[in-house]
């Protein structure tokens, strides 16, 4: 009992020491941003690519027999260059790897530019180390070709393997890149400079973050400027010029806004024990016992002899038993009193303090959701 009472002493002067060091959060600071770091201009945006082709060079770490598609698209492109090549034909090729390849082009870009491309493999090549993509078309989602990829790639995995079959692989040999390895050829349509409005829809939609948004722009430019359609979405009245258009987004670009409230969140990824969580999470007044329970069986063979094995016929006989033995351990029962408003910070520090594994703070922090204590979103993934 003396340990017990000792022992949530140590908890309690810990955790009031961690206060006193740094004062709880209890709500959240108001926090002005920068207009463009908290929305996304509609029509405005990346658009992706995506197309089939070939890697030529390959130091036998190509697509194997078994791979038909490999065959067909060189017996294809090679009727192409004119060459006669029954259709029946399989070149058995091991220098030579199917591949497909995306690129993102980004909002506005023009014909002309170069994008960086991602190459992977598609069939059962080895590695892509040394390869060369040949000329890739690359199309949308509407199907159009936008793009063509061709050029050498660098592949940052690399494989080996020996003759009686022992291989060793690094990193991933079958993906890699191309920088600037795309040259665009068309422009990808958007209505950013036709539409009346230019729409702001708020990466973390808030009721509060819109009004401010509104109430900012009017300020600057004058009333009825800008509205605020929803908690996501600011439309905002745009020259009809072009270049009024870009001087006027370049000064939003500059405009602060008193960001809204965001819900803290504590988020816990179940594969690894990482726990991460904002700085303005607080717990409510709670108690908290956490204790392990460990079952441990141990089974022990044993020889029984007769007294008198050699004597007689039927008088004894040789018996294998086993004799089981079973304990059972509560551990340390540790009940942990948070007092009223305290920084979720402290509550970890005095928890990690004591040798608490990132498992147990994670239930702990389950335990408090359930009990409507801690003031936070909670996320598993």
């Amino acid at each position: 009992m003396k340990q017990a009472i000792a022992f949530f002493a140590s908890v309690l002067m810990t955790i009031l020491s961690f206060q006193t060091t740094a004062a709880p959060q209890t709500e959240q600071a108001i926090q002005n941003r920068y207009l463009m770091d908290i929305v996304d201009v509609q029509g405005i945006r990346d658009n992706q690519l995506v197309g089939y082709g070939l890697v030529v060079g390959l130091d036998g770490t190509g697509d194997r027999n078994q791979v038909r598609f490999t065959s067909q698209s060189i017996v294809n492109m090679l009727k192409q260059f004119g060459v006669q090549i029954d259709d029946r034909t399989d070149p058995k090729l091991k220098n030579v790897a199917a591949v497909a390849v995306h690129a993102t082009i980004p909002p506005l870009a023009s014909a002309g530019q170069t994008i960086d491309v991602t190459v992977s493999s598609l069939g059962d090549a080895k590695s892509l180390r040394g390869g060369s993509l040949l000329m890739t078309p690359l199309r949308a989602v509407d199907g159009e070709v936008y793009a063509v990829a061709q050029g050498n790639l660098v592949v940052g995995g690399i494989s080996a393997q020996g003759r009686n079959g022992t291989s060793l692989t690094i990193n991933t040999p079958t993906v890699g890149a191309i920088p600037n390895g795309a040259l665009l050829e068309a422009e990808i349509h958007s209505n950013f400079n036709e539409s009346e409005h230019i729409v702001l829809n708020l990466r973390d939609p808030s009721f509060k973050t819109a009004r401010n948004i509104e109430r900012a722009v009017n300020e600057l430019f004058g009333p009825d400027v800008a509205e605020a359609d929803s908690s996501a979405k600011v439309l905002v009245r745009a020259p009809e010029s072009n270049r009024e258009r870009v001087t006027f987004m370049s000064i939003l670009e500059e405009l602060q806004i008193e960001q809204g409230r965001k819900s803290p969140r504590v988020v816990f990824n179940s594969r690894t024990g990482t726990v991460v969580m904002g700085g303005n999470v607080v717990v409510r007044k709670a108690a908290v016992s956490h204790g392990n329970l460990v079952v441990s069986i141990v089974e022990q063979e044993f020889v029984s002899q007769p007294n008198a094995p050699f004597i007689g016929q039927g008088q004894g006989q040789t018996v294998v038993g086993s004799d089981s033995e079973i304990d059972i351990d509560t551990g340390d029962g540790h009940m942990f009193v948070w007092p009223e408003g305290i920084a979720l910070n402290d509550v970890v520090r005095a928890v990690n303090s004591l040798g608490a594994s990132p498992m147990d703070l994670m239930a702990i922090l389950q335990a408090l959701n359930e009990a409507g204590a801690l003031e936070a979103e909670l996320v598993v993934i």
